[in-house]
C-alpha cells in the first residue's frame, strides 16, 4: 500500500464520522478503530524494509519550480513514531467507545480525533520541511478542536484558545526557520537538509534559524517558558488527553528536535538553549506535579517533566544521549497513555478526579488499581519496568558528560533531584488514591469499568513489563532502527541489559527512590496538617496568569489604538486607507526614480477622447449629485464603469470587459443595499449650520485633491509601464504556449486555469472564506418571516419595499422602480440568464468567457429574484444552498488538481481529451474545464451568500429605523421656544 494512505485514510474516516448520525456511536467508533488498526498493521509490515537504515520514499509533483513537491518519507525514526501515533490511537479509540457519553456529540469527537491522527501522521511522514510545517499547523488546529470539545465549559474554551495561540504562534516561527534552512541548503527536501548539517551550522544565519525552529519545538512540547498551556488543556475529555499528551501532540516538539538533530545539533548554542530549557522544564514540571490535587493535573505536570528529560538528552550533543531520548519517547508513551486512561476510569466511575476526596479504591476496583500501580512504577523508574531502563541511561549520560566542571557536577545532582520528584508524585498518584480507607463521599460508588474499556491499559502495561524484563529481545531491533536516522548510520554501542552492576547510575536510581519515598512521606504529613496549599516558591509564577495578562494588555493596547485612530464615520476611515495606500505606492516609486518609457505612441483617436470625455463628465457629475441624490450619483458611477469596460474592449481585452461589466452590476446592487443605512441627504443639509456647510465644502475640496492625486498617480504609473519595452520572452510566452500547452486559444482563461491555476485556486479559497465570514457576522440579523397587510400584487415584495409603499411620502427610488418592473418578467429572466451563463462558461477556454464571469451572470439573475420577488418568495420556490455551492466548488477545484497529482504530474497540470461524436464532430475537453466548474460554482455561492446576507441585514435595519420613526411620531412633541427654533 502507498505510504500516503497512512495519511489519507484517517482524513477519509474523519469525513465519514462527521456525516454519520449522532446516535451511531458504535458505527463511528468501529470505523475509527478499524482505520487506526489497519494503518497500524500496515506500518508494522513496513519494518523489514526500514530495518538496518532503509528509507521508503514516495514523491508526487506539486510545485516543482518552487521545490515544493509532496514527499512521503519513512525511515526508522518515522516508523517508530507512526507506530506510536497509530497504535496508541487504536487503543484510545477503543477506550473512548466506553468513555464518551451517548449525550455527547460523538460524531464530532471521532471526526476531530481521526483528523488529528492524519495530521500527526503527516508531520511524521513528511519528506519536505514546508510540508512538515503545514501538517504541524494542522495538529495545532485539530488539537484546538479536541481540547475545546466540551465547548459549553469555560475552562475548555480557555484551554483550547491557549493551546492554539501558543502552539500556533510557535508553528509560524518554525515555518520561518524552515524557510531559512531551505534557503541555506538550496532545497526543502528533507533528505537534502539532513545531508547538509555542516553547511547549515557554518552559515551566518544558523543562530536565527535555530532559534526559530526551537520556538516551534518548545511551544509544541511545552518546554519552559511555554509549559503553562499543557495543564490548561486537561479540560479536554480524557481520551483526548491520553492521546495528545502521551504519543502525539506534545511529542511533536521532541520529534522535531530529534529529526533536526543531525542538522542543528552539535553546537554550543544548541547545547545551552536545548539543554537549558530541558533541564528547567524537567525540574519545574516534577516539582509542580507533587502538589497537584487533580489526577489529570498531576499527570500533566509529570508529562512536562518527562518532556524536559527528553529535551535535555537531545541537548547534550551526545549520540548515546540521543539514543536514550528515542528510547524514553517510546517508554513514556506507553506508561503515560495507560495512566491517563486509568485516571479517566477513576473519574468515570467515581465522579471526581480530586485526589483529596479519593481513597481506598483498591478494594472497589482492584484490577484497575493494579494496572495503575504498575504504570506509576514505570513512570517512577522502578527496576524491571521500561521506565527504569531509559531513566538509567539518562543518569549515565549526566554522569559521563564531557563539559565544563560546573555543569559536570550540577547535572547529575539535578537529574537525581528530578528522579526524587518523579517517585514522589508517582506515589501520590497511587497511594493516596488506591490505598487507605474507602472513600464514602464520592458522587458515585466506584466499581470496575467494562472489560473492553480496560483492555487498552492492560496491553500498555504488558508492554511496560515485557520491555522492562526482556528489553533486548522485545525492543532492541526497533530501538536500533529508530535511533539510527537520528544519530547517523554509525550507532554508538549501548546495552539494554537489565543489570549493569553497582555503578553510579544505579546508585543514583536507588537514591532517587529512597529520596522520593521520604519526600512523599514528608509532604503527606504536611498536607495532613494543612500546611501545603500550593507549590511553594513558584505558585505565584503561574504561566497562565502571565499569558492572560499579556492577552489583556494587547487587547487594551489595540482598543486604545482603535479609539485614537478610528472613527465611526466611514469618510474618515476611507480617507486614512486611501492616504496610506497612496503613500505606500508613492514611496518605492520615488526611491526608485521610475521614469517614463520611450516607446512610440499610437495616434490619438477622437472616438477614444470622446469616450473618456463622457466618462469624465459622469465622474464629475457623480461627485456633484452625491451632494443631493445618491441614487443618481450611483447611476453616474455606473456610467464611469461602462466607459472602463469599453476601454478594455478598445485595448483588445474582451475578457476583462465582460468581467468588468458584470462586476459593475454586482457592485451596484451591493451599494444599493448599503444606501439604506445612510441618512437622507436632504434632511442632513436642511439641519446643517453654516459652519457645518463650510466644513463640508472643505472636506469635498480635500477629497477631490486626494482623488486627483490617486487617479493621476495610477494613470501616470500605467502610462510609464505601457511606454516601456518588455522582453519578448515575457510578453509572448503565453501567446505562444496557450494552445499547445493549455489546450485553449483564449490566453486569459488558459492563464487563469492552467499556467496560473494555483494562484486562481488560492483566490477562490479566499473568496469562499470571505463569503463565509460575512455570513457568520451578519446571520444574526436575518429577519423572521412575516406577511404584511398589503394587496395581493404587493405581497411578494421585499419587506423593506413594502414598508416604503405603506409610507409613500418617504418611498425610496427602489420602491418606485419596483412598480415599474413586473416580477414575472424578472422570473422569466432567470432561465435566459442561466442559458447565457452556460454559453459563457462553455466558450471560455477558446473565446471570451469562463467560469468566473458565468458565475457572476447567474448570481446576478438569482439576486434579481431576491430584489424583485422578495426573500420569502425565492426561498419558497427556489432551493438555494450557497454554502454547499462554495464547498462543491472547492472540491471540484481541488479534485482537478489532485487528479493530476495521482497521474504523476504537478498539481493542476492540464490535460486535453480529443474525441468525435456523431452529428457533432470533433470535440476536445480540457481537464481545466472541471477546475473552471469549481470556479463557477464557488463564485455563485459566494456572491449569493454575501449579498443576501447584506440584504437581510438591510431589511432588518430598515424595519428598525421605521419602527423608531413610528414610535417618535406617537410621542407628544415638546414646545420649542421661538428663539431656539432652527430657521
Amino acid at each position: 500500500m502507498p505510504l500516503i494512505f497512512l495519511i489519507l485514510l484517517p482524513f477519509i474516516g474523519s469525513f465519514l464520522a462527521a456525516v454519520l448520525p449522532s446516535n451511531a456511536r458504535n458505527t463511528e467508533s468501529t470505523i475509527a478503530g478499524l482505520i487506526a488498526l489497519f494503518c497500524t498493521v500496515q506500518t508494522a509490515l513496513y519494518f523489514p524494509q526500514i530495518a538496518g537504515g532503509g528509507v521508503l520514499r514516495e514523491e508526487m509533483q506539486w510545485l516543482p519550480s518552487l521545490g515544493l513537491n509532496l514527499v512521503i518519507r519513512m525511515d526508522g525514526f518515522a516508523w517508530m513514531f507512526c507506530m506510536l501515533v497509530l497504535g496508541i490511537g487504536t487503543l484510545v479509540v477503543l477506550y473512548a467507545r466506553y468513555y464518551m457519553s451517548p449525550a455527547d456529540p460523538v460524531p464530532r469527537f471521532f471526526s476531530f480525533f481521526l483528523a488529528f491522527m492524519g495530521a500527526m501522521a503527516g508531520v511524521v511522514l513528511s519528506g519536505n520541511i514546508i510540508q512538515l510545517a503545514f501538517f504541524w499547523e494542522l495538529t495545532s488546529l485539530f488539537s484546538f478542536l479536541l481540547i475545546g470539545y466540551w465547548h459549553h465549559r469555560r475552562d475548555a474554551r480557555r484551554g483550547a484558545r491557549m493551546a492554539l495561540t501558543v502552539t500556533g504562534t510557535g508553528g509560524l516561527c518554525m515555518l520561518g526557520g524552515m524557510l531559512l534552512i531551505g534557503h541555506i541548503v538550496g532545497s526543502y527536501d528533507l533528505d537534502h537538509v539532513l545531508a547538509a548539517g555542516q553547511q547549515v551550522r557554518s552559515h551566518p544565519q544558523y543562530l536565527v534559524a535555530l532559534c526559530l525552529v526551537l520556538l516551534g519545538a518548545f511551544t509544541k512540547s511545552a518546554q519552559f517558558p511555554f509549559h503553562f498551556w499543557l495543564p490548561q488543556a486537561m479540560a479536554a475529555p480524557t481520551p483526548v488527553s491520553a492521546y495528545l499528551h502521551s504519543a502525539t501532540m506534545v511529542k511533536a516538539g521532541v520529534f522535531l528536535l530529534a529529526r533536526m538533530w543531525p542538522v542543528l545539533g552539535g553546537t554550543e548554542p544548541w547545547f545551552w538553549l536545548v539543554g537549558g530549557a530541558g533541564l528547567v522544564t524537567l525540574l519545574l514540571g516534577g516539582y509542580a506535579a507533587m502538589f497537584q490535587n487533580d489526577l489529570k493535573g498531576l499527570l500533566a505536570y509529570s508529562t512536562i517533566s518527562h518532556l524536559g528529560l527528553i529535551t535535555l538528552l537531545l541537548g547534550l550533543n551526545s549520540p548515546l544521549a540521543a539514543v536514550a531520548a528515542v528510547f524514553h519517547i517510546m517508554n513514556h508513551a506507553t506508561f503515560k497513555a495507560s495512566l491517563f486512561m486509568a485516571a479517566g476510569i477513576v473519574d468515570h466511575e467515581s465522579g471526581t478526579r480530586d485526589i483529596r476526596r479519593l481513597s481506598g479504591l483498591r478494594s472497589m476496583m482492584p484490577v484497575t488499581a493494579t494496572l495503575a500501580m504498575v504504570a506509576s512504577a514505570a513512570m517512577a523508574g522502578v527496576p524491571l519496568l521500561n521506565g527504569f531502563l531509559s531513566k538509567e541511561m539518562f543518569f549515565a549520560e549526566t554522569v559521563f558528560i564531557n563539559t565544563t566542571p560546573l555543569v559536570a557536577v550540577a547535572l547529575p545532582i539535578a537529574a537525581t533531584l528530578a528522579g526524587i520528584f518523579s517517585v514522589a508524585y508517582s506515589l501520590r498518584f497511587t497511594v493516596d488514591v488506591y490505598f487507605g480507607p474507602p472513600a464514602t463521599d464520592l458522587p458515585r460508588t466506584p466499581h470496575e469499568p467494562p472489560h473492553w474499556m480496560r483492555v487498552p491499559i492492560e496491553l500498555l502495561v504488558l508492554v511496560c513489563l515485557v520491555v522492562g524484563v526482556l528489553p533486548a529481545w522485545s525492543v532492541g531491533r526497533f530501538l536500533d532502527a529508530a535511533a539510527r536516522p537520528v544519530v547517523g548510520t554509525d550507532l554508538p554501542a549501548f546495552s539494554l541489559a537489565v543489570w549493569h552492576g553497582f555503578n553510579t547510575p544505579f546508585m543514583m536510581s536507588l537514591l532517587a527512590m529512597a529520596g522520593g519515598i521520604a519526600l512523599y512521606a514528608g509532604l503527606r504529613a504536611l498536607r495532613a496538617a494543612g500546611g501545603i496549599d500550593a507549590p511553594p516558591l513558584i505558585h505565584r509564577l503561574e504561566g497562565r496568569r502571565f499569558f492572560e495578562g499579556g492577552l489583556a494588555w494587547i487587547t487594551l493596547l489595540g482598543r486604545n489604538g482603535r479609539r485614537l485612530l478610528s472613527t465611526q464615520r466611514l469618510q474618515w476611515q476611507m480617507l486614512w486607507l486611501v492616504c496610506a495606500a497612496l503613500a505606500a505606492g508613492a514611496m518605492p516609486l520615488w526611491s526608485q526614480s521610475v521614469q517614463l518609457g520611450h516607446r512610440g505612441m499610437l495616434p490619438l483617436s477622437p472616438a477614444f477622447v470622446l469616450l473618456w470625455g463622457v466618462g469624465t463628465v459622469c465622474a464629475i457629475a457623480a461627485a456633484w449629485q452625491a451632494k443631493y441624490h445618491r441614487l443618481a450619483a450611483l447611476t453616474l458611477v455606473g456610467g464611469v464603469g461602462l466607459c472602463t469596460c469599453i476601454t478594455f474592449l478598445w485595448f483588445s481585452a474582451p475578457d476583462l470587459a465582460l468581467t468588468q461589466i458584470v462586476v459593475e452590476i454586482v457592485t451596484t446592487v451591493l451599494i444599493l443595499l448599503g444606501l439604506r443605512w445612510l441618512p437622507k441627504r436632504d434632511e442632513t443639509l436642511r439641519t446643517a449650520t453654516s459652519t457645518e456647510q463650510a466644513g463640508t465644502r472643505r472636506r469635498r475640496q480635500r477629497d477631490m485633491a486626494l482623488a486627483l492625486a490617486s487617479g493621476g498617480g495610477m494613470a501616470w504609473l500605467a502610462f510609464a509601464m505601457m511606454s516601456r519595452p518588455f522582453p519578448e520572452s515575457t510578453s509572448t510566452f503565453f501567446l505562444e504556449n496557450a494552445l499547445t500547452q493549455g489546450g485553449g486559444t483564449n490566453v486569459v482563461n488558459v492563464m487563469l486555469v492552467d499556467f496560473r491555476g494555483f494562484d486562481t485556486f488560492g483566490e477562490i479559497v479566499v473568496l469562499g472564506v470571505v463569503a463565509l465570514t460575512v455570513y457568520a457576522l451578519l446571520r444574526r440579523f436575518r429577519p423572521a418571516r412575516e406577511t404584511m397587510d398589503l394587496p395581493e400584487q404587493q405581497r411578494n415584495m421585499p419587506a423593506d419595499l413594502q414598508t416604503d409603499l405603506l409610507n409613500p411620502r418617504h418611498a425610496s427610488d427602489t420602491a418606485v422602480g419596483y412598480l415599474m418592473v413586473p416580477a414575472v418578467l424578472v422570473r422569466l429572466l432567470l432561465p435566459f440568464a442561466a442559458m447565457v451563463a452556460f454559453y459563457l462558461f462553455m466558450r471560455g477556454h477558446n473565446e471570451p468567457g469562463g467560469g468566473f464571469v458565468a458565475g457572476l451572470v447567474l448570481s446576478v439573475a438569482l439576486l434579481l429574484q431576491y430584489i424583485i420577488s422578495g426573500t420569502q418568495w425565492v426561498e419558497a420556490h427556489l432551493t438555494l444552498f450557497p454554502r454547499r455551492w462554495i464547498g462543491t466548488g472547492l472540491l471540484f477545484a481541488l479534485g482537478t488538481g489532485l487528479g493530476a497529482v495521482a497521474l504523476g504530474y504537478p498539481f493542476l497540470t492540464s490535460h486535453t481529451l480529443h474525441f468525435d461524436l456523431p452529428l457533432v464532430g470533433g470535440i476536445h475537453i480540457a481537464s481545466a474545464m472541471f477546475f473552471d466548474i469549481g470556479v463557477f460554482t464557488l463564485v455563485v455561492g459566494s456572491t449569493l451568500l454575501i449579498l443576501t446576507a447584506i440584504a437581510h441585514q438591510s431589511v432588518r435595519g430598515h424595519r428598525y429605523h421605521a419602527r423608531l420613526a413610528e414610535e417618535a411620531a406617537e410621542q407628544p412633541v415638546p414646545a420649542v421656544h421661538p428663539l431656539e427654533a432652527t430657521p
